[in-house]
């Protein structure tokens, strides 16, 4: 086979046109492509990124989301298999049309706007050229779900090569007098694409889509899942279906092994691995066959055919089963999200292992160069998204020399950390109440010995947010303290191991008696937190010749001086007097600060500072954004109360300037949020403390973050329409040219996913790792940057954390390019 030859760089589209324009060459076929692509397809950055560094990237569909379920519905659904792909190990890449644009990797906010819409298309191969090439009545671009068809096309020009989704097309009944095939069979015939799924539905032809696979060249097997012989193809609801196999495979390696052997090959058709549903959601296929009998026949009297049939039939079918069929369509493709994405990670480790780069001819070596150079060496974006056609080419094309790419100075020329976290490192043990099989006891017993599996991390609040922020792509120095002991010891090597720095970790002298911070929790047997014990003294000596007063004032603050953070974290494990301390060091070097609150008692050091630096308010206040739970939040109120923070005539000034009606907002702020949160008084605690914090992230666990916001005189969002739903109010006393104040933002972010009891493993970590990738957010996206545009993968990360074993889930990475 003959190999391609490339540049390993690539112009940016406008650069073509502009070049054609100032030196009259006319353009190469491969740039008339590229101008004639770029206004149809689009992958994601994200994407993009994992393509070129061949990390594994799963393909999902959206018509599962446009035509399968109600919004908003579809939107959890989709942010859950997302979360599936990640928490396994992999990169999601929804694939859909978005006005008028094939996309590769939806982004949320692409997402919503997908799934919310009317009237979306069902696309398949055929639908392609009318979805991108046609215009609504309003004149905007169409939207559309893709099929199995049309996903597997756009997935395999991005070079992705696993796709999983919930069922596959397939030749249906009496298709020798209708010639009913679904256009899903014949992709796969012509498209080298892996597709996992439960199977095609069980109203088509079972044993007549097999036959017809085998003639288009189709690999077909199904996953053993526990069985030894007898293995039949599933249908869909069932795991059975009567019909063999063509082929089994017994785990998510062998059907790897089976891809990169297919792809080594040179083979250019497509395979199919089917995944039986859970035992525990299949109908039995005798009582599914009888539903299906009594489908078939209503939707021939109503003279459902062609493209009408499948929906018609499926609605019969919901009707008719109840909810089972509703909880096995989620089971299924569920667990073929799960499959796809280990199947996605085992043959990404066949190629590292086996050094295959050569053998996949469905790679074009041109994908480094189309998607790889929109990155820095360090994965930063250049903000250039690659149409699809830039990562794929056809054999022998030879891309010109001449084509060079933008360059951008890599970050990692200057080595100096952008974020300071300072607080606690600890080593966590989380010991999980584990009962005999034989009780009924969810939650230990006090004063007696009880079972446990017990595990140990590292953790500490300071430790979790610098090690989320981190993984999220941010240059993160962690500043804390160590004993001189057996657990300090095991921190930092630890922290070394993580390829955290540990040029902010003082280790301190034995003869200071400190010790390495310890936390113990103490989970039922839902994870959920019973009790907890913390040891965390070693930051807590306010002597002024105290081992960490002294390292205060020459280890720390000098680093922060040199490396003038960007962003400087703070945990509340500090007692006020280093806190202050801290807040001060951070305005020397106008860092953005944020405050962690830790727990309740802990969140009150911030209102209790030296009485002779006294925190300061809007418009130069001590500190920018907050990060409390309801609760951690309701006790920071009262400390300002009690402290008499809320008499200071400058909080008042702040307080008068916000425009909030004398009689209260009660009714606005049930808008802005919801009547239970304004009867727990959340938002209006928030609105009291934003004169000190004029950011406050609260997070209300499965409701979701409230995000208020004081916005300063004259900020575009206070006259952006888009914004308009989310301004509370507007400075009503006409002081914008003097205090400064323009108003206030609140928003009422609702979660990114519903978690299932079941799915959580611990929850250990989970409001610090939303913190840390917050502020990365903050941090990379530079000065500019706005805390709303960061919270839903914030919560996104935090999801991951809570499906993790460990105090901040090692997927974050997989978040990284959503910042």
């Amino acid at each position: 086979m003959a190999r391609l030859k490339v540049s390993f760089t690539f112009d940016f589209p406008e650069e073509v046109e502009a070049r054609t324009r100032l030196d009259n060459r006319p353009l190469t076929p491969h740039e008339e492509k590229t101008n004639a692509y770029i206004r149809f397809s689009q992958v994601s950055e994200e994407v993009q990124q994992a393509v070129a560094e061949r990390r594994p990237v799963v393909a999902l569909e959206s018509t599962i989301y446009t035509h399968g379920l109600p919004y908003p519905d579809n939107l959890a659904l989709a942010s859950r298999l997302e979360s599936l792909v990640r928490v396994n190990g992999g990169v999601p890449a929804t694939i859909g049309i978005l006005e008028g644009v094939a996309r590769v990797g939806l982004g949320a906010d692409e997402l919503t706007r997908l799934v919310s819409s009317s009237g979306a298309r069902k696309v398949s191969r055929r639908d392609l050229g009318f979805a991108c090439g046609m215009t609504g009545i309003d004149g905007k671009g169409l939207n559309g779900g893709t099929t199995v068809s049309g996903t597997m096309i756009l997935a395999h020009k991005a070079g992705i090569r696993i796709f999983a989704t919930g069922g596959l097309g397939g030749v249906h009944r009496g298709a020798e007098q209708t010639m009913d095939v679904s256009a899903d069979l014949t992709e796969l015939g012509r498209t080298p694409v892996a597709v996992i799924s439960s199977g095609c539905k069980s109203f088509l032809d079972i044993p007549k889509t097999l036959e017809y696979l085998e003639t288009q060249g189709v690999a077909v097997a199904t996953f053993a899942d526990g069985r030894e012989s007898n293995v039949d193809f599933p249908a869909f609801w069932s795991r059975d279906s009567g019909v063999r196999s063509p082929a089994v495979v017994r785990d998510e390696a062998e059907a790897a092994r089976v891809i990169y052997a297919h792809v080594s090959l040179g083979l250019q058709s497509g395979l199919h691995f089917a995944n039986p549903i859970p035992e525990r959601y299949s109908i039995p296929h005798i009582q599914m066959e009888t539903t299906i009998a009594q489908a078939l026949r209503e939707a021939e009297t109503a003279g459902a055919i062609g493209a009408a049939s499948t929906p018609y039939i499926l609605a019969k079918i919901k009707d008719l089963t109840g909810s089972k069929s509703v909880e096995a369509n989620k089971a299924l493709v569920e667990a073929n999200v799960i499959r796809g994405t280990k199947v996605a990670v085992a043959l990404q480790k066949l190629e590292m292992d086996g050094s295959g780069e050569d053998n996949r001819s469905d790679r074009p070596e041109s994908q480094v160069a189309g998607s790889g150079t929109n990155y820095t060496s360090n994965g930063v974006s250049l903000k250039a998204s690659a149409p699809l056609s830039e990562l794929s080419t056809e054999p022998d094309e030879v891309i010109p020399s001449s084509i060079t790419s933008k360059s951008a100075a890599s970050s990692t020329a200057n080595s100096a950390p952008t974020v300071f976290v300072a607080g606690s490192l600890n080593v966590d043990l989380s010991c999980d109440f584990a009962p005999q099989s034989s009780s009924s006891s969810h939650s230990p017993q006090l004063h007696t010995s009880n079972p446990a599996a017990i595990t140990q991390s590292l953790g500490g609040v300071a430790h979790n947010i610098a090690r989320a922020a981190h993984l999220m792509g941010a240059n993160v120095r962690l500043c804390s303290a160590v004993g001189d002991d057996l657990s300090g010891k095991a921190a930092l090597e630890a922290l070394s191991a993580s390829g955290m720095s540990s040029a902010g970790i003082k280790v301190m002298p034995a003869e200071s008696g400190s010790r390495t911070s310890q936390y113990v929790a103490i989970n039922d047997t839902n994870k959920g937190l019973v009790l907890a014990m913390a040891d965390v003294s070693i930051l807590e000596d306010t002597k002024e010749d105290s081992a960490i007063s002294d390292s205060l004032e020459h280890f720390w603050l000098p680093q922060l001086q040199q490396a003038r953070p960007t962003h400087l974290v703070l945990d509340a494990n500090w007692p006020p007097q280093h806190l202050s301390r801290w807040l001060r060091a951070g305005a020397s070097t106008a860092s953005h600060i944020t405050f962690e609150p830790v727990s309740n008692s802990k969140s009150t050091s911030l209102f209790h500072p030296p009485k002779t630096h006294p925190l300061a308010v809007f418009p130069t206040p001590s500190l920018h954004l907050a990060t409390p739970n309801a609760s951690e939040l309701s006790a920071m109120h009262l400390a300002a109360r009690e402290a008499a923070l809320f008499h200071r005539q400058d909080w008042w000034a702040v307080i008068d300037a916000l425009g909030i009606p004398d009689t209260g907002a009660r009714v606005q702020l049930s808008l802005a949020t919801n009547s239970a949160l304004v009867d727990q008084g959340v938002p209006q605690q928030s609105l009291q403390l934003l004169p000190f914090i004029p950011a406050i992230c609260c997070k209300l666990g499965a409701e979701g973050v409230l995000l208020t916001q004081l916005l300063p005189a004259g900020d575009e969002r206070l006259t952006s329409a888009a914004y308009a739903p989310f301004i509370l109010s507007r400075c009503g006393n006409g002081s914008e040219g003097t205090l400064g104040v323009g108003g206030v933002y609140m928003r009422l972010f609702p979660a990114v996913e519903e978690v299932r009891g079941e799915e959580v493993v611990s929850v250990n970590g989970v409001g610090d790792t939303l913190a840390g990738a917050l502020v990365a957010g903050l941090a990379l996206g530079g000065k500019g940057a706005r805390v709303e545009e960061f919270v839903d993968v914030a919560q996104r990360a935090a999801v991951l954390t809570l499906k993790s074993t460990e105090s901040v889930s090692p997927g974050l990475g997989t978040l990284r390019m959503l910042v």
